[in-house]
């Protein structure tokens, strides 16, 4: 029988050899924590490798995502779906092993972890939906939802600030299910870290609210089973302080930052080898320990216990086992399409020039009614961001029924944490803050674009329009560089029926994030016909037209469409063609074919002007460099909104001269 080091070096060999293979990567974090990895997923996890999805497994997240090698390895031999073959292409093309975990490469992997602090933050996110659906769903004597979120987390972690927002919230709700290992070795890729990170860790987190198992030798594996059991039983989140050897094996290396992110070299492998006992070739696992670390048939017999008490579950409380597997899938309600719909249709035939920060509030309050899986939030700004409708209900650390998250004034906490709400299932997330400090934020939308997750994030307060706080308050590229990032949709619409229209489309999204971009002030409703109305889902499309080919074309989004509406009138009047396009998607439009694409935007038609207030350049896509653009060039000030939009040529005065500057 092979000894609880045996199974712990396996890791560390795989780890050591794919690394060694690839002549890159990071050894030094999976052979540190080899040990307490063994304890965990050989003694706590709840995990079924034959079945990766299962709806209550234990999460697991590696958020010192460098060390991938040490969940690869775990994944592979505990009997997942990742061969040795996937192992020695480690971080190689194509490959089901890249360099940090991404999200979908390869079954077992719950998150991608790259950009530390992440991991550790949608941890939070997930053990925050566990806990809300568990009080959702559970009923006495089916505790249906229950399973534990633990994380690995190395220095780089605790010092960057995410982290902070994250589990000072965890603390706040009362997250017992959370359980973190805080691999503390000292030292980071530029040294021992007692240089520049002094802080008292264990403090901090009990003044988090957290329960803190402090000095706990991390290569003793009974010091960490008892750790373990003692923060399953506390109902605060733990963090468990593991005092570990980084790179522990490497004779020569071990301790020292040589071994943090570089190959430790074909002598100091084979020193490693010896040191260990460890005689087998690179890759090589001897039988006795596969079948020591073999999950599968632990794993099917949980989830199998499980099922069983599902069906009991469901037998008391059918409509409830329903609506869980239903949320869980990540399927619609059945009317939701056509409940959205008939909303969508009744407001354009009932106008209203309302901010469309207001529109989207009423279609929150429409829409919330056909989605119990809402789980919406705001960065302290609800009031201002209208992300609350009548049926929200506050979660809190002592009533986990609501619906509704304060995240306090954490907007990249709260965007990771939806990220992992999301991962974890049964919810559709969103969450709001001012569009200007996307910023803070911006690492976790692309995350959210990456792993094609289902996130909403609402940013109101889009333009210089927001007036007096002036230009640090005031977006301006912000909108733009939403519409570059990869996967994730971008809408700013103009007026209460595209405002919904964009919720509709969010929520039905399946392949990744959207951010939905809403104004302070108030918007005009604009007429629309029927095939109008179907054609905002496409991104763009025809508002306004004239008869024949038009000579010129406006293109505008949120509330500068009013502004090239009212310019397209007056040269009507004054005996031009022109076309209006209001263009609230441009990632949609730009999906649309060629002959609907022609059809908006004749390529003929040369003649063009784009009209928004955000950064210029961006419009100079579609209206070719001969075009104009009325857009911002340089930072906003503070003033009322009129007096900006005057100061800085948004003014149908302005649009029209821009247009017969062309036409001339």
């Amino acid at each position: 029988m092979s000894s609880r080091k045996e199974l712990a070096n396996a890791i560390r060999a795989l780890s050591m050899d794919a690394v060694q293979k690839a002549k890159s990567g990071h050894p030094g974090a999976p052979m540190g924590m080899a040990d307490i990895a063994e304890v965990l997923w050989r003694g706590h996890l709840r995990h079924n490798p034959l079945d990766p999805k299962w709806a209550n497994r234990d999460r697991f997240v590696l958020s010192n995502g460098h060390g991938s090698m040490l969940l690869y390895s775990l994944l592979h031999l505990s009997g997942y779906d990742l061969s040795i073959d996937d192992l020695k292409q480690f971080r190689q093309l194509h490959s089901r092993t890249p360099g940090h975990p991404e999200y979908g490469y390869a079954p077992g992997v719950e998150t991608t972890t790259g950009p530390l602090g992440q991991g550790i933050t949608n941890a939070v996110g997930m053990a925050i939906a566990e806990k809300v659906l568990a009080a959702q769903f559970n009923r006495e004597g089916h505790e249906i939802v229950d399973h534990h979120t633990y994380v690995f987390m190395g220095d780089g972690c605790m010092m960057e600030g995410i982290s902070h927002e994250a589990c000072s919230l965890a603390g706040t709700l009362g997250l017992g299910k959370l359980i973190a290992f805080w691999d503390d070795n000292g030292i980071s890729i530029d040294g021992h870290v007692d240089g520049w990170f002094s802080d008292d860790t264990p403090k901090r987190f009990e003044a988090y609210g957290w329960q803190v198992i402090a000095a706990v030798d991390g290569h003793d594996a009974e010091a960490i089973n008892s750790a373990i059991e003692q923060a399953k039983a506390d109902p605060r989140p733990s963090l468990i302080c593991c005092k570990t050897i980084i790179g522990y094996g490497s004779p020569n290396k071990s301790g020292s930052h040589d071994c943090h992110g570089s190959p430790l070299g074909d002598a100091e492998v084979a020193a490693a080898r010896e040191f260990l006992g460890w005689p087998y070739a690179p890759f090589e696992i001897p039988a006795e320990i596969y079948a020591a670390w073999d999950a599968k048939a632990a794993g099917s017999a949980a989830e199998s216990d499980w099922e069983t008490q599902f069906a009991a579950y469901a037998a008391a409380y059918p409509e409830l086992a329903a609506e869980l597997k239903r949320r869980v899938s990540g399927e619609l309600p059945a009317d939701f399409a056509t409940g959205a719909q008939a909303y969508i249709e009744q407001l354009q035939a009932n106008p209203a020039n309302i901010a469309s920060r207001k529109a989207s509030q009423n279609a929150l309050e429409a829409f919330g009614k056909l989605l119990p899986e809402f789980l919406g939030g705001s960065a302290d700004l609800a009031p201002s961001n209208l992300t609350m409708y009548s049926a929200s209900k506050s979660i809190s650390r002592e009533d986990a029924t609501g619906n509704y998250l304060h995240y306090g004034v954490r907007e990249f906490g709260m965007s990771a944490m939806m990220n992992g709400i999301a991962l974890h299932g049964g919810f559709v997330p969103y969450g709001a803050t001012f569009l200007m400090f996307m910023e803070y934020a911006r690492n976790a939308l692309r995350m959210a674009a990456l792993m094609k997750q289902r996130v909403i994030f609402v940013y109101t307060h889009d333009s210089i329009g927001l007036g007096e706080d002036g230009p640090t308050h005031q977006p301006v590229e912000q909108t733009a560089t939403l519409r570059l990032m990869p996967n994730m949709s971008t809408w700013r619409p103009c007026d209460q029926v595209e405002s919904a229209i964009a919720w509709k489309y969010a929520i039905e999204r399946q392949d990744g994030p959207t951010s939905l971009i809403f104004s302070r002030q108030n918007l005009t409703q604009m007429p629309r016909n029927a095939a109008q109305l179907a054609d905002v889902t496409k991104g763009g499309y025809v508002l306004v037209d004239c008869a024949g080919t038009p000579e010129l074309i406006f293109i505008a989004t949120g509330s500068e469409v009013e502004l090239a509406v009212k310019a397209q009138a007056a040269l009507t009047a004054a005996g031009r063609k022109v076309r209006v396009v209001s263009m609230p998607a441009t990632d949609v439009f730009d999906k649309q074919d060629a002959a609907y694409k022609e059809a908006v935007l004749p390529a003929a038609v040369t003649k063009r002007v784009a009209v928004e207030a955000g950064i210029a350049d961006y419009w100079y896509k579609y209206v070719g460099l001969n075009g104009k653009v009325i857009g911002m060039t340089t930072f906003g000030e503070s003033a009322p909104a009129g007096q900006l939009f005057e100061e800085f040529g948004f003014t149908v005065d302005n649009v029209i001269a821009a247009a017969e500057s062309l036409l001339a």
